[in-house]
């Protein structure tokens, strides 16, 4: 009996001794709980929010997006996919000069001078305007997708008074194909 109960208050020491945590753990369990809550708080807040197309949500950072009334202009048109809205940034000479919001199914227009210019497309669903993307020289650079987000480009193009045209939709014996890029690129 004696051998039975020894053996029963190890067996209950040991487990009790193995289910408590310690408060570091537990600390740990809480923060990264607490660390999930928020998360998926600001993903209910946001998943269904987009903004309009045209919009210009950089604008503190990058100007608006002016038209081209001198002799001389080209332009870039972009039809968005019916299942992605996308931030489009145009960039010259490695600095982004104009930028829009488009929402899916959505064609904006940009209009500049002639001159060399790089498209970048950052795809996504649900528009956080709160979402850090970068620090720049301007600031802190806020508002991005929360969901199915992906970033593409093209290669940098020669425009002379002509206005180039992205349909983003995938489409048999297409002539475009996106290469891979990221935020740091695109902004």
């Amino acid at each position: 009996m004696k051998k039975i109960t020894i053996t029963i208050l190890l067996i209950c020491s040991v487990f009790i001794f193995s289910s408590c945590e310690s408060d570091a753990e537990r600390k740990v369990r809480n923060a990264k709980l607490k660390k999930e809550r928020k998360a998926k708080i600001i993903y209910d807040q946001y998943f269904n929010n987009s903004l309009r197309t045209g919009a210009t949500p950089y604008a503190y950072c990058f100007g608006g997006n002016r038209s081209c009334s001198v002799w001389g202009c080209a332009g870039i048109s972009v039809k968005t996919p019916y299942n992605s809205d996308v931030m489009v940034t145009i960039k010259k000479d490695d600095k982004v000069v104009r930028h829009a919001y488009i929402k899916a199914g959505n064609t904006y227009k940009f209009e500049f001078t002639n001159g060399t210019y790089q498209a970048f497309f950052y795809y996504g669903k649900g528009w956080n305007p709160n979402k850090v993307m970068k620090e720049l020289d301007c600031g802190t650079l806020k508002g991005g997708f929360i969901k199915n987000v992906s970033f593409s480009k093209d290669k940098p193009q020669r425009l002379d008074n002509v206005v180039l045209s992205y349909k983003l939709i995938l489409q048999q014996n297409g002539n475009f194909s996106t290469k891979p890029s990221n935020s740091d690129e695109a902004f």
